[in-house]
């Protein structure tokens, strides 16, 4: 489903972070979250790769798997996944009135003391908790909305926990520097649990390694304690704490996604040996996972991606950069929200495009093709605005030369709509 009544009504409430409501409800439900081993994965960019890749592995293991990640790209029940397969709409609208109900008889016993009511993220949560519990999985891979410490999700008891990045995104909650960012994404960092990073900066790393000492937590960094590296033509080799393996196939593209695989890979060799997965089944996984919309291709001609802050920008436009002339993506179709850095996401794509058409969805946070447009008018490229996404997208199907979408989850969503109508 797109969306459903009690999900709209929630929205109108907006973010609210904070984990007393959500640890109070979920008593309430009888704890749906400890019902199986979780693994929770934090990151700017990144996390939601992560918890495909660790889920397909574990599932090659012979393992059934409850996958939580946000946002969704066209249908909400993306969110919530078990063995690969997301939740259907009937069971969906169920839980969703399920946990209606059981809200209000609980905002009458509890809501003076857990902060009154509950927000779209919350209900989601619950939603996945509760699924799984319902879909007896034998492991949660559950990924953080936003942030870490306040995350509705940081009610969990992880068997292994990661920080896969810590970029410049959602500065206004999270903080305006790697640093205070690190410190929110490294809440999820719990005592005696090893927690897994991927290449942070320096300033990062040094909040995270803190917070991992201060707690007990064993911190698993690259490149002391795995490695991972890309041999063109033979595949990937990954050297860490708990095994080796050479040859690997990754079904994901891009550079990036070598490195979200080697902190795939080293989660994984921390969990405890009953859902630990064999070589075989991290080959077959690697092999095989699937994440709509990242360097995805639509069709011959045209490339989808959900770049939206400059860490991500940068990664694309590595992957654009190894591209021969004749199949790099010469027109970039660009939709952002409105509190995301256009100008950062533009700059590090340009060199490579010979024109960028901005554009919209319906989704209330885009922004419009023409304010878009505005602001990006001296950078050094043809920017020209284009409409919402239903006309901007034949427009720029007639340019010449391949064409990219990026900037917005929502955008690839839309795109994804419109060419497999």
């Amino acid at each position: 489903m797109r969306t459903h009544p009690i999900l709209t009504e929630l929205a109108l409430f907006g973010q609210r972070l904070g984990l007393e409501r959500m640890a109070s409800f979920l008593r309430w439900l009888g704890d749906p979250h400890k019902h199986a081993p979780v693994i929770h994965v934090a990151g700017t960019n990144g996390k939601g790769s992560v918890v495909r890749m660790v889920g397909s592995m574990l599932r090659a293991h012979g393992l059934r798997v409850g996958e939580y990640t946000s946002p969704h790209l066209q249908h909400v029940n993306e969110r919530i996944v078990v063995d690969g397969r997301p939740i259907s709409d009937d069971a969906l609208a169920e839980l969703l009135e399920q946990l209606v109900r059981a809200r209000d008889v609980w905002i009458g016993a509890a809501s003076a003391g857990a902060g009154g009511g509950l927000t779209y993220f919350e209900v989601m949560t619950a939603a996945a908790f509760l699924h799984f519990s319902h879909e007896d999985v034998d492991v949660m891979v559950i990924e953080v909305g936003l942030g870490g410490r306040l995350d509705a999700t940081n009610v969990v008891d992880p068997v292994a926990t990661a920080v896969v990045s810590v970029g410049l995104d959602h500065t206004e909650q999270l903080g305006t520097d790697r640093a205070s960012i690190a410190a929110e994404k490294a809440g999820i960092v719990k005592p005696g649990i090893p927690v897994v990073v991927g290449p942070l900066h320096a300033s990062a790393m040094r909040v995270v390694r803190s917070i991992a000492a201060e707690r007990g937590a064993p911190l698993v960094s690259p490149p002391s304690d795995f490695r991972v590296d890309d041999r063109r033509g033979q595949g990937i080799c990954y050297v860490g704490p708990g095994r080796s393996l050479d040859g690997l196939e990754l079904a994901l593209r891009g550079g990036h996604q070598v490195w979200n695989a080697g902190v795939a890979l080293a989660l994984v060799d921390q969990l405890p040996d009953a859902i630990r997965p064999d070589d075989a089944a991290c080959r077959a996984g690697l092999a095989t996972v699937e994440h709509a919309g990242r360097l995805e291709q639509l069709t011959d001609h045209i490339w989808v991606d959900c770049a939206h802050n400059s860490d991500g920008a940068e990664q694309l436009a590595a992957w654009l950069r190894e591209l021969p002339d004749d199949v790099r993506p010469r027109t970039l179709l660009l939709g952002m929200s409105s509190d995301k850095d256009s100008r950062s996401v533009v700059r590090a794509l340009a060199p490579m495009m010979d024109r960028v058409l901005t554009t919209h969805c319906a989704h209330p946070r885009a922004l419009s093709a023409g304010v878009l447009a505005t602001r990006l008018v001296d950078l050094p490229c043809a920017v020209l605005p284009a409409g919402p996404v239903e006309e901007a997208l034949p427009l720029a199907r007639q340019a010449e030369g391949n064409l990219l979408v990026a900037g917005s989850v929502f955008l690839v969503g839309a795109v994804r709509d419109l060419v497999r109508a």
